[in-house]
């Protein structure tokens, strides 16, 4: 029982953690693969063959996939992020097998039927009027844009209307072709599993997923800069960033720690100031997006138009202020909140089944709990305030401002000296 690992020839991956107190799984296809790693005329191909997957294969159509699964009484879901795709179930212990056929069905031979993909792509396009329609969608798409310029890192996930209805069923064949493959593919599994079934099952049903591993995408590069666009919004929203840290940096729990203090939470910093004590918005917290090699460390807040240059001010002051200040109470209560929120993660078997392939496609191997517990528990305050000054001091912010257009000039002014902050 616990955690096991079997790679195959074709280097696909097979990870599975029993919980033998289940009565479901909850299992999935992890590929390394996303948004960074579409070529200049692929803007928007790995979210839409991640919807084609559930459009039709040789033994089954779309109906048949989407009820293969609900017939008992499971459920069957995808999501595209910038570095990986993710295909998965959740279904009782006993229907295991019908959940990774359905899955390798999708994957190994899907049709990409022209109707089909038609509707899809206007299904996408549709998507993508809605997150037009979203302020705290665009100011954080235009923020990624403003950090990763002309990189498929700050290009959006759903792509353009145009690029969208360029792809034809080849295009996606050769995407599919190129990216998945076994070397770049993880089967996880969690809860009502056995490991030697699953890798009997993954070894049946994935043989075909037998090339080279993907190309590796460009190295990210922070640029920097400002986007202001006026809108006629109820409300400013306001997102800066500063160049983070990787995946793999030995110091990503410290600066994760520092999020958490300055905005992580009602008893974070910025709530209290920003929020409580001075009345200036409704929404304001900070976070860290760690990717492969780069991260993006940042705040995002929805203030009245009035309160914009006041807001941005006393939020650089209290980030920066931080850095000097932090005390060892504070440390303790975000690391506190950062060992509670992964144990209580790990209470789902989804979450632990994501958790295992996602540490081996950063890592190359599961991390045990105690050796994850055991980082948090490293974190001290000087470790807390080092991470954030060497954040402030790390470049120029990038800085995306959307609603009506006063103030918000004066405001992106202000956060230009965020980096300049570090005590």
């Amino acid at each position: 029982m616990g955690v096991e690992l079997t790679r195959l020839p074709s280097g696909l991956t097979i990870v599975t953690d029993a919980m033998p107190h289940l009565e479901t799984a909850s299992l999935g296809v992890w590929v390394g693969s996303g948004g960074r790693d579409e070529r200049p005329d692929e803007h928007g191909i790995s979210h839409l063959l991640e919807h084609m997957a559930f459009k039709g294969t040789s033994r089954r159509d779309a109906r048949a996939i989407a009820e293969s699964i609900e017939a008992v009484g499971g459920d069957l879901n995808a999501a595209t992020s910038s570095e990986t795709t993710a295909y998965y179930a959740r279904v009782l212990k006993a229907d295991v097998p019908l959940a990774l056929d359905v899955l390798a069905d999708i994957l190994s031979d899907p049709l990409f039927d022209t109707d089909e993909l038609r509707r899809e792509q206007s299904v996408i396009v549709q998507e993508i009027g809605a997150a037009e329609d979203t302020p705290d969608d665009v100011v954080f798409e235009r923020l990624h844009e403003m950090a990763f310029p002309e990189q498929p890192l700050g290009r959006s996930i759903l792509g353009t209307r145009e690029t969208v209805r360029s792809f034809d069923a080849g295009k996606l064949r050769a995407y599919l072709t190129r990216n998945y493959c076994g070397p770049d593919m993880i089967v996880a599994a969690a809860g009502a599993v056995e490991h030697e079934a699953v890798v009997d099952l993954a070894r049946r049903h994935f043989g075909t997923f037998n090339g080279p591993p993907a190309p590796v995408p460009a190295p990210a590069q922070f640029g920097g800069g400002t986007r202001i666009e006026t809108r006629d919004l109820e409300q400013v929203h306001l997102a800066v960033a500063l160049p983070g840290l990787p995946q793999r940096d030995p110091t990503l729990y410290s600066l994760q720690a520092f999020a958490s203090i300055v905005g992580g939470g009602m008893s974070s910093r910025l709530f209290q100031e920003v929020r409580e004590k001075r009345g200036l918005c409704y929404t304001i917290s900070a976070f860290h997006m760690p990717y492969s090699d780069a991260g993006m460390f940042g705040f995002y807040a929805g203030t009245d138009e009035a309160d914009t240059a006041e807001l941005m001010q006393v939020t650089v002051d209290e980030i920066g202020a931080a850095t000097g200040t932090i005390t060892e109470r504070e440390v303790d209560r975000a690391k506190a909140q950062m060992k509670a929120s992964l144990l209580m993660a790990l209470e789902s078997s989804g979450a632990r089944a994501e958790q295992l392939a996602r540490h081996i496609l950063i890592y190359g191997r599961p991390i045990p709990l105690e050796e994850i517990v055991a980082k948090i528990d490293a974190i001290t305050v000087e470790s807390v305030r080092k991470a954030g000054a060497a954040l402030l001091a790390r470049g120029e912010p990038a800085i995306s401002a959307l609603g009506p257009g006063r103030g918000l000039a004066s405001a992106a002014a202000i956060a230009e000296s965020l980096h300049r902050q570090a005590v």
